[in-house]
């Protein structure tokens, strides 16, 4: 989305390539489901499917999906329906099946990032797994009988950051410091890797040259590497570092491949914070995210809420779904906590 004059344009031509995109997305992340939901989610409107966000697989339970902002229960033929007594109930094997293919029926191959909690499948869809927990000394050793699959579709959005650029790199073309907040499931990720790649790429209408971005991706949602090869576009300049803890990262990053910017999703811990002042004295720019819905809430918060009382952060980048997912809210200098904007009717972001 271009933000202009309040109003958001968007070129046709881009909206037709970004659908034709998405659907290829759910047509290759379907030969990773089980036969009986692959024949089912086909089947599915296909103008839903253009905002489907998860696919949720519970043993025993009906098969949903997420998407349009909302949940819905799926029958047998592919119809959406709010009556769960109407749906597809979830077997086993659907769990089993679905893990196989999506494993290349290896289990063992994964089962390193079984330990976390999900795996990554080629295209950046991420598959969350729950199931019971076997432990040893180190902690949690694997899961096994499988009980719940969370299938979230990853779909790059090119260009969404657009407007949002000219907010963060100031008069002198210098990138500042940048917190993108949001709660849960409005776009914040989305945003901030096209941010990144906008970043790494340059953008010559600004006068802006590309800069070195180094990525701590803990969770594989901003490059979605699939066997170690990231699936989304984060520029030519990014180096990432794929399942990596957020703290040890940017100090890896910050000795070994001389950032000028380093780019993470939702700091919050006491080691981040040590992590990010190291980057801050070294001159290096940041990038990152957190979870909130305020300014008055991430305040009250330990880690984040310091970073921002002491001026780390220049921008301060509030979005919601209110009118979509990506509605920007408001950007606040983050130097004085004065809103620069604040949008009454809530524009339209990322769509």
């Amino acid at each position: 989305m271009i933000y202009k004059e309040g109003h958001v344009v968007e070129n046709s031509k881009n909206v037709i390539d970004r659908n034709k995109k998405n659907i290829s997305y759910i047509s290759k992340l379907e030969s990773y489901l089980s036969p009986n939901i692959r024949n089912i989610i086909r089947n599915v409107p296909q103008n839903f499917k253009e905002t489907l966000e998860e696919i949720r697989l519970r043993v025993d339970n009906p098969l949903m999906v997420f998407g349009d902002q909302r949940d819905y229960f799926v029958d047998l033929k592919g119809n959406l329906t709010l009556n769960p007594m109407n749906s597809y109930y979830v077997t086993t094997d659907d769990i089993e099946k679905t893990l196989q293919f999506a494993s290349n029926y290896s289990i063992y191959s994964v089962e390193e990032e079984i330990k976390k909690g999900y795996i990554t499948v080629q295209g950046g869809h991420r598959i969350g797994i729950v199931g019971k927990v076997l432990l040893d000394n180190n902690g949690i050793r694997t899961l096994k009988n499988y009980s719940g699959l969370n299938i979230r579709i990853s779909r790059e959005k090119l260009g969404v950051a657009t407007g949002v650029l000219p907010h963060i790199i100031n008069a002198k073309g210098e990138l500042m410091n940048t917190l993108i907040v949001s709660p849960p499931q409005c776009g914040k990720t989305t945003l901030l890797r096209d941010v990144i790649r906008m970043v790494s790429t340059g953008v010559p209408h600004m006068n802006f040259r590309g800069l070195k971005v180094g990525v701590v991706d803990e969770r594989s949602e901003l490059g979605a590497c699939f066997q170690g090869v990231p699936q989304n576009d984060l520029g030519p300049r990014t180096d990432i570092l794929d399942s990596c803890p957020k703290a040890e990262g940017i100090m890896m990053l910050i000795r070994a491949m001389s950032p000028q910017v380093i780019a993470t999703d939702e700091i919050g811990r006491e080691e981040d914070m040590i992590a990010i002042d190291e980057a801050i004295m070294a001159g290096i720019k940041l990038i990152t995210t957190v979870h909130s819905r305020s300014l008055e809430n991430i305040l009250s918060k330990r880690v984040v809420g310091k970073l921002v009382k002491d001026g780390v952060f220049e921008r301060i980048i509030f979005l919601s779904n209110m009118n979509g997912v990506g509605t920007v809210d408001s950007i606040v200098d983050g130097t004085n906590l004065t809103y620069l904007i604040q949008n009454t009717n809530k524009n339209r972001g990322i769509t």
